[in-house]
């Protein structure tokens, strides 16, 4: 593990010498915001990043597009926020290597802002600095128990098993429990979801990280809770996921009829969104079909539940893992004007036993360097003065 960190280290130190070294040879200090080339930095090599760089080539063709970026590999999510059963998603890969690979675009990697070198650096050196790192934390539920072990957040999930650095030793415990539950309806939770419960001969054949293969070969895991305060009108996945996990083979879906029951709101809401409108379709499909079901001889269950928010997580008797989840059930209140529905509890309490509970209720950026950053909204603040002169010459 030393060897590893001072490995990275080094890399690390070598990269800016590279980087520094880029610099002087071309010459750009603030001295040049009169020169005809447009010099551009670009921190984070994400789709964002990618993309950015693509548009900046093209529209300027006097730009020179510099990408850095804190890990050794560009491509952010694509690489390590695509599920490893999604290959066509990640065939956005190939556009960005050609971008990369354009005489007026460069790279960096290994290369970490606010350590390795600062923003006012790249403000002195650049006529124009692009953030686009994107959000690598995670928000809070704010309730008793969340810092029980055997409670993550589903972002660090999605980076173990796709071999980010960060999470390769990432402390899931899938052995001692049968049952997790996720926090969330959204496309991240159904990838974690499917990941947990489809076939090991199927995510053999994925370019799924080894170590995480591994792991879930030895999977104790069987019933997955999929939770969500709202409805499965207002569920955050696509129908493209909905339809994938629910056709995962050798898994019983369990979904409750009685919460497929519409408002005029919930009504009003799929009139206006047809994204929706075919979620809330796949649901009542999967449900009626389920239904028709006497019996099933799968070992393995999903479980959508709706109308719940986590109250608590309850603690073993140690006191020190997760053993379940306290909902609280809810319903929809509304406006009539905006058609937007939150949920409200109701005061009713129900517990599930669950030994793994993974968190996906959203990410947050995090402040970097000394770029303003509004800890309330959790993005960076639009800076007038530092915008005004990046925008010289």
């Amino acid at each position: 593990m030393q060897v590893f960190k001072a490995g990275i280290e080094m890399a690390s130190r070598w990269a800016i010498v590279c980087l520094r070294t880029y610099l002087k040879g071309r010459n750009f200090s603030s001295s040049c915001a009169s020169a005809k080339p447009l010099h551009v930095c670009i921190v984070g090599s994400g789709p964002a990043g990618f993309y950015t760089a693509e548009k900046m080539l093209k529209r300027y063709e006097q730009a020179n597009v510099d990408i850095i970026e804190r890990l050794p590999t560009p491509f952010g999510l694509v690489r390590s926020g695509v599920a490893p059963d999604h290959p066509e998603t990640k065939v956005v890969v190939n556009q960005f290597s050609r971008v990369g690979a354009n005489e007026r675009c460069s790279f960096f990697g290994n290369v970490s802002l606010g350590k390795d070198i600062s923003l006012m650096d790249l403000h002195k050196l650049y006529h124009v600095v692009v953030l686009a790192y994107g959000a690598e934390s995670d928000r809070e539920l704010g309730i008793p128990g969340e810092n029980l072990a055997g409670i993550h957040y589903a972002r660090e999930f999605v980076w173990w098993y796709n071999g980010h650095p960060d999470c390769r030793y990432f402390p899931v415990d899938l052995q001692s429990t049968d049952t997790a539950v996720v926090l969330g309806q959204g496309n991240v939770a159904l990838d974690v979801a499917r990941i947990l419960l489809r076939p090991l001969n199927e995510l053999g054949t994925t370019d799924i990280a080894e170590h995480a293969l591994s792991a879930l070969q030895k999977s104790c895991i069987r019933k997955v809770y999929l939770v969500g305060r709202r409805g499965p009108v207002q569920a955050a996945c696509t129908a493209k996921e909905l339809r994938e996990i629910l056709g995962i083979q050798g898994v019983n879906v369990h979904i409750n009829e009685a919460d497929l029951v519409t408002s005029s709101l919930d009504e009003e809401e799929t009139k206006k969104n047809r994204s929706k409108k075919r979620v809330y379709e796949l649901f009542c499909k999967a449900a009626k079909s389920k239904s028709c079901q006497e019996f099933s001889t799968h070992d393995r269950d999903l479980h959508f539940v709706f109308f719940r928010k986590p109250e608590r997580f309850l603690p073993s008797i140690d006191q020190r893992k997760v053993a379940g989840v306290r909902l609280q059930k809810t319903i929809l209140k509304g406006d009539d004007a905006t058609s937007y529905q939150y949920a409200v509890g109701t005061g009713e309490f129900e517990e599930i036993e669950s030994g793994l509970v993974l968190k996906s209720i959203g990410y947050k950026s995090l402040c970097v360097d000394e770029f303003p950053f509004d800890h309330n909204k959790e993005r960076a603040e639009r800076d007038p003065t530092a915008r005004a002169q990046s925008q010289r010459g």
